[in-house]
């Protein structure tokens, strides 16, 4: 047991930054999934008549659960049934019952549910793909060119693919003001793989102000455009909803993937990065309907 547990250890290790560190290291264990609580069962009225008495057990066997949303701190992860002739309160992207992959893939193996599950923010009949991610970590650059890749040619026409910045500690809040500064800038298409290898390859760190101003400079922004967009309000009100997402998903590592607000993965649970593309696409095609 021993060695299988150094084994995970490992595997873990290569597949995610944790959220404890300022620069990539062992991540901390994933914490151990909540069971939910079974509902006590509703026995008849024995006073009724035998057929009445039938009709309201079946009535009250599965009583529907509820889940409460916090502001502040992520709800208690209780798992969301409703009966079938009960209609949810809220409805969500996403077709309801039925597994949402193949066999190939596990919940809570290869992927996690989302408990509630969170609202999205694209057109309807679209299905929302988040990365989770931090320009200072060594995984989330060496994925990087595999989701390049499967944004600009793999991903189905339903997706719509949005990136969030981790936001962690001083280093993250950076690096997150620096990529919703180029997006404002209408720069990120063409900066954000040049930002993973100016840290990555030339070893700038791009952490304070200067230096990332120097880098929009040398990429033909001036000191001024910098400046008013890097403290713009915008850019806070990005930030913002940042944060609030990270706390919601529940982020204890990147790169992460989230799915349409309802289901959480990375390289390591999906079993590879191949087997993370091809679980991303299982559960949108589920979202979508397919």
């Amino acid at each position: 047991m021993n060695k299988l547990a150094a084994l995970l250890s490992t595997l873990v290790l290569l597949a995610a930054c944790g959220k404890q560190e300022s620069a990539p290291s062992t991540p901390p264990a994933a914490p151990a999934a909540e069971q939910p609580a079974a509902p006590a069962a509703t026995e008849g009225d024995g006073s009724a008549s035998t057929d009445q008495a039938a009709a309201d057990q079946a009535a009250t066997a599965a009583p529907a659960e509820t889940v409460s949303e916090v502001d502040d701190e992520p709800p208690a992860a209780n798992e969301q049934r409703t009966a079938p002739t009960t209609q949810p309160s809220l409805k969500l992207n996403g077709p309801a019952g039925g597994p949402p992959t193949s066999a190939r893939f596990k919940e809570g193996a290869n992927y996690q549910k989302i408990v509630p599950a969170q609202p999205t923010n694209v057109a309807p009949g679209k299905v929302e793909v988040v990365e989770v991610f931090w320009y200072g970590c060594g995984h989330c650059f060496t994925l990087d060119p595999a989701v390049e890749s499967w944004r600009s040619k793999g991903k189905p026409a339903y997706v719509e693919f949005v990136r969030v910045p981790a936001m962690w500690n001083e280093a993250t809040r950076m690096h997150a003001r620096l990529f919703y500064t180029a997006e404002l800038l209408g720069k990120l298409d063409q900066l954000h793989t040049l930002i993973f290898r100016e840290l990555h390859v030339n070893g700038n760190q791009l952490n304070s102000v200067d230096k990332i101003a120097a880098f929009f400079q040398q990429h033909g922004v001036s000191k001024e455009e910098f400046t008013k967009a890097f403290s713009s309000f915008a850019v806070e009100s990005k930030l913002q909803r940042a944060d609030f997402l990270n706390k919601r998903y529940r982020i204890q590592s990147v790169p992460t993937v989230v799915v349409n607000g309802k289901y959480s993965t990375d390289v390591g649970t999906a079993g590879g990065e191949s087997q993370l593309f091809a679980l991303m696409d299982e559960l949108a095609a589920h979202e979508h309907g397919g």
